[in-house]
């Protein structure tokens, strides 16, 4: 290009799948470039940018020192160049860093070049991505939310990860991974039978997903099973990942209370093994940003200017163990976020000064997930499904949203996955069993390249009322593929001028299904 810079939009367009095959040396759905210069394996990342820095990530085919340029142009003129960091076997080849000291609101290009630690002068060709800053004063912001990937055994068909090209194709600032984003405990096999003597066929298939993921390598095969996608591939190299987890990362409605024992898949029956290999693998393969105070956190908080916080919740790592959920009081047994963390998040809510604070939650409020679903038994979620007051994980909840209330906190949205449908909630204290706080809304969507689930039932502790929902018919049973089209993600814009948050709730073809503005409550 002879332009000095591009928009997003025209990056977009020449960093499709192809351009970035072709500039990273990548061959789906492998590579083949041994005793050859090295070779970026799996694309390229970015991830948790606010104004001023934000996560890049690669992975090299061998034992490689990865050179990083940063440049506010296209061509890279007057690039600036961040010390080099290796890659070794110890992380599987991958490499991510925090690029520090960038200008406010503006387009980042980074380019990363490997050189053979075994050959020094042997050197990949550049594989390049883009991002932009947070910015420091009022301007319109969009990003989009989704979870769930590669679920219930649909992989890489003809089309790919459609979700995820759609969702590129809005140009967001970022895109939430609301969990989920592998399913490790769920196999793939070459083709699946479909009603009417269709077939579903995983073009695109490794071992590693032939059976569920016990050893650290077979967690890590998950997340570049993933990365394998052409769809997958081109999003990442222009939009910044903000990722949470759930239960699948480690094994459907993991706690401490998992028991694998009656599990023939798993050879390891330890949760707490296998749970620690699924975060290092996490951590290893996506843009997460390190905190040192507690390595391997999840939950954290990106400022994106004054007029978003964002708020990202772990409502795995410190829960009490799956079960009836009937705690009267609150005991580490009855929490699903932890004492820590709580404290954390009223803290950080009530110093926050940005207009929309946005919870991103790995799991819904008042939707009832059943530890047992064939059993309907057992809490997996918050909600309990007795439908009155507050008790277990439900008394945590309400004494969040009392802080917030007293506290004076405005304009809270939740944003939420997991149940693998798209929904439109508005928790509304008159209809509520616990009636401390103050209304407000919970958007669902999911899933991105999963199995279509739902709808499951409300549980009226925190009084949901149901504005829309998108879910599979009676007919239409459950676990369809994604080739039905009931694959959903969401939408969040957010006006510079009027503050208004607008959001959409959006299907894999780019059908709006619902939309809502909100206005935003300015404080006296």
């Amino acid at each position: 290009m002879n332009k000095i810079s591009m928009t997003r939009r025209a990056f977009v367009t020449s960093v499709s799948a192809a351009g970035l095959v072709g500039v990273s040396g990548l061959a789906l759905p492998y590579y083949s470039r041994a005793n050859q210069r090295p070779a970026f394996t799996h694309g390229i990342q970015s991830g948790d940018v606010d104004a001023t820095s934000g996560v890049v990530w690669t992975r090299t085919d061998r034992p490689s020192r990865v050179m990083f340029e940063v440049s506010s142009t296209e061509d890279f003129a007057n690039a600036v160049r961040f010390a080099p960091l290796d890659t070794s076997p110890a992380s599987d080849y991958t490499v991510k860093r925090l690029l520090t000291d960038l200008a406010s609101d503006q387009d980042i290009f980074y380019r990363m070049i490997a050189a053979d630690l075994a050959d020094i002068n042997a050197v990949s060709e550049p594989i390049i991505g883009r991002f932009r800053t947070a910015p420091a004063s009022k301007r319109d912001i969009r990003f989009a939310w989704s979870g769930d990937t590669a679920g219930q055994g649909w992989g890489i068909d003809d089309t790919g990860m459609k979700t995820y090209a759609t969702i590129g194709k809005h140009t967001p600032d970022f895109f939430l991974h609301s969990g989920d984003t592998i399913y490790a405990d769920g196999p793939m096999k070459d083709e699946v039978d479909l009603p009417g003597g269709n077939k579903w066929k995983n073009n695109v298939l490794i071992d590693e997903k032939r059976k569920v993921a016990e050893t650290l390598d077979e967690y890590r095969g998950q997340w570049k099973y993933n990365m394998m996608d052409k769809n997958v591939l081109g999003l990442n190299a222009i939009c910044p990942t903000f990722y949470q987890w759930d239960d699948h990362e480690v094994v459907n409605n993991w706690s401490d209370s998992k028991d694998l024992s009656a599990d023939d898949r798993y050879s390891e029956k330890n949760i707490h093994v296998l749970a620690a290999r699924a975060a290092r693998a996490f951590h290893e393969m996506t843009t997460i940003r390190y905190e040192p105070s507690e390595p391997g956190r999840v939950y954290r908080k990106i400022a994106y200017g004054p007029l978003l916080e964002m708020f990202f919740l772990d409502m795995r790592s410190y829960r009490g163990s799956n079960g009836p959920g009937m705690q009267d009081t609150v005991t580490p047994q009855s929490r699903i976020l932890g004492e820590q963390q709580t404290k954390w998040l009223k803290r950080e809510l009530a110093m926050s000064n940005a207009t929309w604070k946005v919870i991103a939650a790995d799991m819904p409020l008042g939707l009832v997930v059943w530890n047992d679903a064939t059993k309907k038994a057992g809490a997996e979620a918050i909600s309990n499904g007795d439908l009155g007051p507050a008790k277990g994980r439900e008394l945590e909840i309400a004494d969040l949203l009392r802080y917030i209330k007293n506290a004076g906190i405005t304009n809270t949205v939740w944003l939420t996955a997991d149940v693998h449908y798209t929904a439109a909630h508005y928790y509304n204290p008159d209809k509520a069993q616990f009636q401390d706080f103050n209304p407000f809304w919970e958007f669902v969507s999911g899933p991105l390249h999963a199995g279509t689930y739902g709808p499951n039932n409300f549980d009226m502790t925190f009084g949901p009322e149901l504005k829309f929902i998108k879910a599979p018919t009676a007919e239409q049973g459950q676990n369809l593929p994604p080739s039905a089209g009931l694959q959903f993600f969401g939408l969040v814009d957010i006006d510079g001028a009027t503050e208004q948050m607008s959001v959409r709730l959006m299907d894999r073809d780019d059908n709006e299904l619902y939309k809502v503005t909100l206005d935003p409550v300015h404080s006296a």
